[in-house]
């Protein structure tokens, strides 16, 4: 984990409440993909965990979702702003055991981390097939960002105004996967735990206070104890998931 000064380079508006922001800064201490960091807001008590969409030297790039107010008040930052930056937090996923066809699942704001780990699997010579889940078509981003990489891309939509109708788990049943990889709401997750015919990893999301495993605010059970989500997760394996 690193302390890290970043400039906000870019800030721009995707959907009605979903932006892009890109940051120039060390990104050294980002060593895997499912990590995320912890923003500081000036005028509030606790640090925004938010995941990591992208990462290159000295840039990396978030997606986030306007939910209250520092959110709201990271939409309204202008380029050049410089905030303060918990780097490389989290476990992040293991790619060694994803097999040679893995599928990445996101729903919603569980999509951007999928991207960062799409890319590396893709690197790692993986066949790579990403479901992405939305409600509605105006709320769906990140699809020709997924195609552009190589990956083939199935988007899903509850009201079908998009791709498939319905949820992610109605697209799993119809592909050849050798492992998956997710993150989204618990409710998708829980779904995709019972549907799932492999093994897989988890991202989850959870209220955080310091976001390094110091104030054990984000403790959950696993079969294997507990653990803490921002420090032993946010990736959990299925096997050890009790829900």
């Amino acid at each position: 984990m690193n302390n890290v000064i970043y400039t906000i380079k870019s800030n721009e508006k995707l959907t009605e409440n979903v932006f892009k922001m890109v940051f120039e800064g060390d990104t050294s201490a980002v060593t895997a993909s499912g990590q995320f960091i912890n923003i500081k807001i000036d005028s509030l008590y606790l640090r925004r965990p938010i995941s990591i969409f992208d990462c290159k030297e000295n840039e990396l790039t978030i997606i986030y979702k306007v939910v209250g107010t520092g959110t709201e008040m990271m939409s309204k930052m202008p380029v050049g702003t410089k905030l303060d930056v918990l780097v490389g937090l989290g476990n992040g996923f293991d790619t060694s055991v994803s097999g040679d066809n893995p599928v990445v699942i996101g729903g919603g704001v569980g999509v951007p981390p999928m991207y960062y780990l799409a890319k590396k699997l893709i690197a790692e010579g993986k066949k790579v097939t990403a479901i992405l889940g939305f409600n509605k078509a105006d709320e769906v981003f990140g699809k020709e960002d997924f195609e552009a990489i190589g990956c083939r891309t199935i988007v899903t939509t509850v009201d079908g105004s998009m791709g498939v109708k319905g949820f992610v788990t109605d697209a799993l049943k119809d592909i050849d996967y050798s492992y998956f990889f997710t993150c989204g709401p618990e409710p998708m997750l829980k779904a995709l735990y019972n549907a799932s015919e492999t093994s897989g990893q988890f991202s989850f999301e959870e209220r955080m206070g310091c976001g390094f495993g110091a104030c054990m605010g984000c403790s959950c059970k696993t079969k294997y104890g507990n653990k803490r989500i921002c420090k032993d997760g946010p990736v959990l394996v299925k096997e050890e998931i009790i829900w």
